[in-house]
């Protein structure tokens, strides 16, 4: 994986938690945790929304990446906010 991929990656997750943590208040996790977020939460909707029949194009790879992360992301949080309910 080259450099500008890395960075690419750590940009639009960051981009895709830090709209997630604006959706899902009160479940804040910083710029790091966010960005840790936005990345996971891809991986985990460009995995689950296809397998659902949900997924979706926005026309521009980047924007659809975004939304992508930002979906995922919410999913990761509201499981996470769950977590720290139970305890």
């Amino acid at each position: 994986m080259s450099t500008e991929s890395i960075l690419i990656a750590l940009i639009v997750g960051g981009i895709g938690g830090w709209l997630a943590g604006l959706i899902v208040k009160g479940s804040g996790f910083g710029i790091v945790g966010n960005i840790v977020i936005g990345i996971l939460g891809a991986l985990l909707s460009s995995w689950l929304l296809p397998q659902l029949g949900l997924g979706f194009d926005a026309g521009n790879a980047l924007i659809t990446s975004i939304l992508y992360a930002m979906v995922g992301a919410i999913i990761v949080i509201v499981l996470l906010s769950l977590v720290r309910r139970a305890r």
